[in-house]
């Protein structure tokens, strides 16, 4: 089938389509033409490869994957290149989140300390905003 067809069937533009193949993700023939020829297993392959750009792996990640990968859901064979990938992105996740969670503290230090300055530095405005209320 043309990259049309399996981009009509999969519902992924050819763009895309491009360039999974040109991260190993997906392979096409050349026909005689020069354009690009995917067989059937091209539309379970391009499912695959979109379920799992959902849970957040990478291309590089996927190309490891895919020769574990079985349905289109898909699931995952134990095979050790599966479980080096899968292992390596979590631990990714959890450092992106301990820095994530260490930034959200340092700001909320600095929230913390504006909000007490403020009430200590600038005196209580009345209604209008224009005159201090005197205390």
């Amino acid at each position: 089938m043309l990259i049309g067809e399996l981009s009509r069937r999969t519902g992924v533009n050819a763009h895309q389509l491009r360039y999974y193949e040109a991260q190993g993700l997906l392979e096409a023939d050349r026909g005689a033409n020069g354009y690009r020829e995917y067989d059937e297993d091209a539309v379970l392959r391009v499912q695959q490869i979109r379920h799992l750009l959902g849970a957040g792996l990478s291309s590089e990640d996927i190309a490891y994957l895919l020769p574990c990968a079985i349905g289109e859901t898909p699931e995952l064979l134990g095979c050790p290149e599966l479980l080096a990938a899968m292992r390596s992105r979590m631990q990714r996740l959890d450092d992106q989140m301990d820095r994530l969670a260490q930034s959200r503290d340092a700001l909320a230090v600095y929230i913390d300390a504006a909000e007490r300055m403020s009430s200590e530095s600038y005196p209580p405005f009345d209604d209008a905003g224009l005159e201090p209320v005197p205390a």
